[in-house]
């Protein structure tokens, strides 16, 4: 090539190779704790939120289920003549003696706990014992062996998660002094009133003593304990909350007035 040539020839530009980035090990595990994050995250919000939600639709109908059962049978049951006409139901919660049935067996589903606080036709069903894996976790609401049963003399006291699987408890903190609290069971409804409720450490089992922070005394109320871990996603100390006996109603003779159309129709 000629000078003239080389003058006019284009000049070639050598352009410097790119560096491939080095993969440390230090990256590796940032990039794999990330992920690791997020999927926990997402586990988190399937347990916490998501699964509450199919779980607690699960055991409202458990809950539903169980209490047409009941009903049904109490239809195909022969009726016994009887001379009286059946009494108002608001009468009979006044004036009759509850029935008090015996114990069940471990996680054997018993009674439905209804709260009209919580929404229209809510029902969860409670077992007896609070064993986590067979009763808690699976059943949703379960009863301290050992307490009384519903519209015993004494201190009928349950325990549920106050979040996740089904969330039995989660609404707790919205009662309000007055408002009903329902025990049905294969005989009838047990009727409630809220009184109050009071923070304690979960180590604090006199609270379900059949005269509640009193072991030593004789029980002469009809009590209802609920009892749940707080604060939420914690169990550092337990909500409780007391109520107390307000009447019974036989299934013959219906349902409390402030359910009944619940009841109703949930038989349809």
């Amino acid at each position: 090539m000629t000078l003239e040539e080389s003058a006019t020839a284009p000049v070639q530009r050598f352009r410097p190779r790119k560096r491939r980035r080095r993969v440390s090990v230090i990256g590796v595990l940032g990039e794999l704790l990330i992920t690791a994050g997020v999927l926990v995250l997402m586990f988190l919000g399937w347990q916490v939120w998501l699964n509450d939600i199919i779980v607690g639709a699960e055991q409202q109908d458990v809950a539903v289920e169980l209490s047409e059962g009941w009903e049904q049978a109490a239809t195909d049951k022969p009726e016994t003549p009887d001379a009286t006409a059946t009494p108002d139901p608001a009468d009979v919660a006044s004036q009759a003696e509850p029935v008090v049935m015996a114990a069940p067996a471990n996680a054997d589903t018993f009674a439905v706990l209804m709260v009209p606080r919580w929404g229209e036709g809510w029902e969860r069903p409670i077992a007896e014992g609070i064993g986590v894996t067979d009763v808690l976790n699976k059943i949703g609401i379960g009863h301290y062996p050992g307490t009384q049963m519903p519209g015993e003399v004494g201190n009928f006291a349950v325990a549920a998660h106050r979040k996740a699987y089904g969330g039995g408890l989660e609404h707790v903190h919205e009662l309000q002094i007055g408002d009903h609290i329902y025990v049905e069971t294969a005989d009838g409804w047990y009727s409630y009133v809220y009184r109050s409720s009071e923070y304690v450490l979960k180590t604090a089992i006199a609270v379900i003593d059949a005269v509640p922070q009193q072991p030593d005394a004789t029980p002469t109320d009809r009590l209802i304990t609920l009892t749940t871990c707080n604060p939420f996603y914690s169990t550092a100390e337990r909500l409780i909350s007391y109520g107390v006996y307000d009447g019974w109603y036989p299934r013959a003779g219906g349902p409390p007035a402030e359910i009944a159309e619940a009841v109703s129709a949930r038989d349809a």
